[in-house]
């Protein structure tokens, strides 16, 4: 029988620890099917710090959460060993040392995880982790940039660089790759151009509005179809509006309603790893970025719950899409 969270009935849900969901840790369990883990590291941010207080300010909001997921019809803490695995400690000085740390202490998890960070940096040894289990995997990106960016002064490991590197390294399957959320002024046309050459899929977030999210979800799944699947979430994908603590917000992106459902779009696909990344609560204000984050995450592990009890709860088909996500090559 699976551990869940403390009892709200016995103690109150502003009291004791916050774990993610006031989940048990990794630690007080014999095994571990989903964990949720936080990399308090923003070394690679080009713009305003503070994506290292983000594990925190996400788990303290993550409080209010509830054992039953109505939108997907499932108990995800019965139906798998969720748990809180902590924080992977970084060194905050040497950004290439950092991610040997962070792929060696995701190995280490046996379990699929769900990431809080920390900046979008940490994208990349979480996908190097995954890959090596699964081999080049189906990308989703959630976020307001493009984050393939060849360097930032000269520096290959930045939170604008993952996702190059992860095509250079050939971590990442190229006919499966997608951007949803899209939006601002670029540095020029190249850097679309050049994103298209690795394969990205582009759905701006003037996309997700003049589309809507049924027809962007049935456009993913036919993109991702059966491969295994990362999902990565910045979330400064949502406006500002929905997420003011972040380090580079840009105007005219996802309301926090668009985000979920379109996640929600995922039931069935086979989710291997996932990160929410990019909340820095010094920003924030009544907790707004933090408690959409949360809800973010605990989405992706009903998700991944979803699939660990596939054997005993129907799943929805995948629905072929009507428009397959252009890759301009």
């Amino acid at each position: 029988m699976n551990r869940g969270p403390v009892d709200s009935s016995q103690v109150p849900r502003f009291a004791g620890p916050a774990t993610f969901a006031r989940l048990p840790r990794l630690d007080e369990v014999e095994r571990a099917d989903v964990a949720v883990v936080g990399v308090p590291f923003d070394s690679g941010v080009s713009y305003r710090p503070g994506a290292r207080f983000g594990p925190a300010a996400v788990r303290e909001a993550s409080r209010l959460l509830r054992p039953y997921h109505p939108g997907l019809d499932v108990s995800p803490f019965e139906q798998a060993q969720v748990v809180d695995a902590g924080d992977i400690a970084a060194n905050p000085f040497d950004i290439r040392e950092a991610i040997e740390t962070i792929e060696a202490a995701a190995d280490g998890l046996d379990a699929r995880l769900v990431t809080i960070g920390g900046d979008h940096t940490i994208a990349l040894p979480l996908l190097r982790s995954v890959a090596r289990e699964h081999g080049p995997v189906a990308l989703l990106h959630f976020d307001a940039h493009l984050d393939t960016w060849d360097t930032y002064f000269g520096a290959e490991y930045t939170h604008g660089t993952p996702f190059r590197r992860a095509v250079d390294e050939g971590i990442v399957d190229t006919e499966a790759l997608s951007h949803v959320g899209i939006r601002g002024p670029l540095y020029g046309k190249k850097d679309l151009e050049d994103d298209r050459r690795m394969g990205f899929g582009i759905l701006t977030a003037a996309d997700v509005y003049r589309r809507g999210v049924d027809e962007v979800v049935e456009m993913l799944r036919e993109r991702i179809g059966d491969r295994p699947l990362y999902v990565s979430v910045d979330i400064d994908v949502l406006d500002p509006a929905h997420a003011p603590g972040t380090g580079t917000p840009e105007a005219g992106g996802l309301t926090s309603r668009e985000l979920l459902e379109i996640l929600r779009g995922l039931a069935g696909c086979r989710l291997v790893g996932a990160d929410v990344v990019e909340v820095a609560p010094a920003y924030d204000h009544a907790e707004i970025t933090s408690v959409a984050a949360s809800h973010v995450a605990y989405d992706l592990v009903s998700l991944m719950a979803l699939d660990e009890g596939a054997a005993d709860t129907p799943i929805p088909p995948i629905i072929p899409a009507v428009d397959p996500i252009g890759t301009g090559g």
